[in-house]
């Protein structure tokens, strides 16, 4: 349960119309509410029909098991359409690996895999450990600052840098396109989405330019260029949406799973001071607080696929052409497999035992890189800091996709 408010966000979910249930609204998730509306659906419908929303009619998939069984199921549950609820608009639905199917999905991922390997998670420690120690010597100790500003973009954002090779004066482009990339009305945002898919023109065109340095130069281990040269992905430039495309997917997974779990850590441990303590005394508790992080936050809160064929699921008949969304946001706090599920807490057994980043073909092929970032970040900060103080509420940000903050107002104690 997000808060120790005294009426429970969402709590009115329990006396409207089952039928009429409609969790993608987007205004749903920026108030916290969303976690008691997937309780009532785990409960009473886990697998949920709504016939009516803003993206057309829907399943809503709510416990972890058949998320798991969904998620696996790439014949019967195809991701070769939106990943996203909402359908991209005709014209620009620029394609993705992680939106397509074996065998093209398997040839494309298995192309910049390498970039985040666990071979080069060594390397990438030394690094990443100079950059976190230079950011957080850096903040203000008792003075209110945005956590997500400082710490959360900046650091995300110069490892993306770094897997792109991208021009280190021109690295706040990364997070920025991140964020136009996830905002839109395919996750219940209204947007301008002619000047949307304007920004991402000169997206694509700062990277065509890189595209071609990099294939005029000996291959390396970032990711445009490890593109630019395998057999496989080579030609991709010259198809300019589906490279954008996987362009989107690369600068969104390489930023919003770390970027706001690294400000949900905070919050959590300031939501359960007890956890935060327990920490303190115990820094080893690090190695079981990442994952509990990433779960406890769920920064992507759902993905989508599309029924290949009529499917008998849960006592439903879904139909073909259907969409199904798979809610992990709410398999992160389903009951029957996950004790104390709304609850942080950092030492808790079996803490991969999450669905953050997918299950199967599609599961995050950067988590270790994720969770690497988190393990030296805390490292760190307990080095500095006696506590990081969350001193006002949260600003979330407006999506049913991205559980994420746009402000985190915190104080440092030295």
């Amino acid at each position: 349960m997000d808060g120790n408010a005294a009426v429970t966000p969402g709590s009115e979910v329990w006396s409207l119309p089952l039928e009429g249930l409609d969790p993608s609204r987007a205004e749903l998730f920026q108030t916290g509410a969303q976690h008691e509306w997937f309780r009532r659906l785990r409960k009473e419908a886990p697998v949920h029909y709504t016939p009516d929303s803003m993206f057309g009619p829907y399943w809503s998939i709510t416990r972890f098991e058949d998320v798991m069984a969904v998620d696996t199921n790439h014949e019967a549950f195809s991701s070769n359409r939106d990943i996203v609820i909402g359908d991209n608009p005709e014209g620009f639905a620029p394609p993705m690996f992680i939106a397509m199917d074996p065998p093209r999905h398997d040839q494309q991922r298995k192309v910049v895999s390498p970039a985040v390997a666990p071979r080069r998670l060594a390397d990438l420690e030394l690094l990443i450990r100079e950059r976190v120690g230079r950011i957080l010597d850096e903040l203000p100790v008792g003075e209110t600052f945005n956590w997500v500003d400082r710490v959360s973009i900046e650091l995300t954002t110069q490892m993306l840098a770094t897997l792109f090779d991208f021009p280190w004066e021109d690295r706040r482009l990364l997070p920025y396109w991140s964020d136009v990339t996830t905002t839109s009305e395919t996750v219940g945002v209204e947007v301008d989405m002619a000047e949307r898919e304007r920004i991402l023109g000169e997206c694509l065109a700062y990277f065509t330019r890189l595209w071609r340095e990099r294939a005029a130069a000996p291959p390396q281990f970032d990711f445009i260029s490890l593109l630019a040269h395998a057999p496989e992905t080579r030609g991709m430039v010259d198809d300019p949406m589906e490279f954008l495309g996987n362009l989107m997917l690369l600068i969104v997974g390489g930023n919003d799973t770390t970027r706001n779990s690294i400000s949900g850590g905070v919050l959590a441990l300031n939501r359960y001071p007890a956890e935060y303590e327990k920490l303190k005394a115990n820094p080893a508790l690090i190695e079981t607080m990442v994952p509990e992080i990433i779960r406890w936050q769920t920064p992507l809160a759902h993905m989508r696929r599309t029924a290949t064929r009529d499917v008998e699921f849960g006592g439903q008949t879904i139909k073909k052409g259907d969409r199904v969304v798979m809610w992990y946001v709410s398999a992160n706090r389903d009951e029957t497999v996950i004790e104390n599920p709304d609850a942080f807490i950092i030492d808790r057994p079996r803490p991969r035992h999450h669905m953050s980043f997918g299950f199967g073909i599609h599961r995050c092929m950067g988590n270790r890189v994720a969770e690497l970032q988190l393990k030296i970040l805390w490292e760190e900060i307990l080095k500095r800091f006696r506590h990081v103080e969350v001193v006002g509420e949260p600003v979330r940000v407006l999506s049913n996709f991205v559980q994420g903050y746009s402000e985190l107002p915190v104080r440092l104690r030295a």
